[in-house]
C-alpha cells in the first residue's frame, strides 16, 4: 500500500514536472535571459550604431539585456555565419544588411545559405543612395546625363568604393536599368573615391545618403536623384530617380533583424511585435534619420519576401555586369 502511495506521489511530481516545464517554454516567458545581437561588422560604424539605437529599447520592452556582439570581417559573413549555426531559440539574433543579400552572389562558396539558414524577424530601416556630380559637371539633371551617355557610350567615368562595393552595384544597376553605358573607376575605399568626385577627377558617384547629404547641403556636390522608389523624408527636394526617366528603379542600402532558421514562430512574433514599437519611439526614430536610415517595420511575411527578391535582383546585376570582387 505504502509502495502504491509512492508511486502514485512519485507520478504526480512528473506530471507536475512536466506541467512546469510545458510553462516555462510558454511565449509569455520569452526571453528569460540576455539576448545576443551579432553585427557583422565592427564597432563605430552605421551597422554598429544602428544595432546599439535598436537594441538599447528593445532591451527595455523585452525586459532582458539585448546585448551587441561584433563580429566583423568578410563583408559580414562571419557574423552571420555565427547566427545561421546557433541554437534556434531566440538567444541569438542577427543585425542584417544589405550585404546579406549581395554576398551569395559575391562569394560563391560561403559557408551559409541566407535564404535557409536565417529567418527574417522585421526590416528595421532604409538608407537610399544619391547619384551625385561635382557642381562643375555638365549633368544637371538625370536627363541631361542620359543624354550624354547615349551620344557617346562609355565616355563618362563613375567613381565608386571598389569592386562589389554599394556604390558599384548602385551604378550597375542604374546602368542596366537605363540602358547606358558608363565606366567603372574603382577605387580602394569610399574616401579616396568621393575625393576624386569632390576635386572633379571623376564627375560622378553614388553613394549613401548620410555621406552625401551634407556635401550636397554645403554645395561641394550636386544631387540629380535618390535611388528610393519615393522620395526621402531627410531630402524631399531631390527626385527620384524613377521620376527622372529611370522608371522602375528602387534601390536602397537597409538593415533588418534576423534569427536562426527553426526559431520558435512564437518567439519570431514577440521579436517582431517589440520591435515595431521600438521603432515608434520618437528617440529611436530621430537617431535612426541622423544616419540616413529612414525607419520601417514589416511583418516576417513580409520582410522574407522582400528579402529573397534582394537576392533575386542583386543576383541579377551581379551577374549582368560580370562583377568579381578583389
Amino acid at each position: 500500500m505504502k509502495k502504491a502511495i509512492l508511486n502514485m506521489r512519485l507520478a504526480a511530481f512528473a506530471a507536475l514536472s512536466m506541467v512546469a516545464g510545458v510553462a516555462l517554454s510558454q511565449p509569455g516567458d520569452y526571453p528569460t535571459r540576455p539576448i545576443r545581437l551579432v553585427v557583422g561588422y565592427p564597432a563605430g560604424g552605421a551597422s554598429d550604431v544602428a544595432a546599439r539605437i535598436v537594441s538599447q529599447k528593445l532591451s527595455e520592452r523585452l525586459g532582458q539585456s539585448v546585448v551587441v556582439d561584433n563580429r566583423p570581417g568578410s563583408a559580414g559573413n562571419i557574423g552571420a555565419d555565427a547566427v545561421a549555426k546557433a541554437t534556434a531559440d531566440g538567444y541569438t539574433l542577427l543585425l542584417g544588411t544589405i550585404s546579406l543579400a549581395v554576398n551569395p552572389s559575391l562569394y560563391p562558396k560561403m559557408s551559409y545559405d541566407p535564404a535557409k539558414d536565417l529567418r527574417a524577424v522585421s526590416m528595421i530601416s532604409s538608407t537610399p543612395f544619391l547619384l551625385v556630380t561635382n557642381p562643375s559637371a555638365p549633368y544637371v539633371s538625370v536627363s541631361a546625363l542620359l543624354d550624354a551617355a547615349r551620344r557617346d557610350p562609355g565616355a563618362i567615368n563613375y567613381a565608386t568604393a571598389g569592386n562589389g562595393s554599394g556604390s558599384h552595384l548602385f551604378t550597375a544597376l542604374f546602368t542596366k536599368t537605363a540602358g547606358i553605358s558608363l565606366t567603372h573607376v574603382p577605387y580602394k575605399g569610399a574616401a579616396p573615391a568621393m575625393n576624386d568626385v569632390l576635386g572633379n577627377q571623376i564627375p560622378l558617384t553614388f553613394d549613401n545618403i548620410m555621406t552625401t547629404l551634407p556635401l550636397v547641403k554645403s554645395g561641394k556636390l550636386r544631387a540629380i536623384a535618390v535611388s528610393s522608389g519615393t522620395r526621402s523624408s531627410v531630402a524631399p527636394d531631390i527626385p527620384t530617380l524613377s521620376e527622372s526617366g529611370v522608371k522602375g528603379f528602387d534601390a536602397s542600402a537597409w538593415f533588418g533583424l534576423f534569427a536562426p532558421a527553426g526559431t520558435p514562430p512564437d518567439r519570431i512574433r514577440r521579436l517582431n511585435a517589440e520591435l515595431a514599437e521600438v521603432l515608434k519611439d520618437r528617440q529611436v526614430a530621430d537617431k535612426l534619420l541622423q544616419l540616413g536610415a529612414e525607419p520601417v517595420h514589416s511583418s516576417p511575411e513580409q520582410f522574407e519576401k522582400f528579402f529573397l527578391e534582394e537576392i533575386r535582383k542583386w543576383k541579377e546585376v551581379v551577374r549582368d555586369a560580370r562583377i568579381q570582387v578583389d
